[in-house]
């Protein structure tokens, strides 16, 4: 346990984030995997749907500065690629 009252503070805020952090990764997780199996089932109208949600995700995510904007660029386009290949 931090001595210190400024530590103890940034120790509360740290698990507080982590906890949103989390929650939110675990959504993105989940939106990935669903427009995966949309993509391998071959639904063009399921994955275009579930791309948009997850492309949009992944920018509030950016945002919130729940992951990095490159891996978040990446994740985009290789979407992209997997939505043009279907199409």
């Amino acid at each position: 346990m931090a001595n210190i009252k400024s530590a103890a503070k940034r120790a509360r805020q740290s698990e507080v984030r982590t906890t949103r952090n989390r929650s939110a990764q675990q959504a993105l997780k989940t939106l990935s995997k669903k427009s995966s199996e949309a993509f391998v089932a071959a639904d063009k109208k399921a994955a275009g749907e579930l791309a948009r949600r997850l492309s949009s995700a992944l920018d509030r995510a950016v945002k919130n500065g729940t992951i990095h904007r490159n891996a978040a660029a990446r994740r985009k386009s290789s979407l992209g690629r997997k939505l043009a290949a279907l199409k």
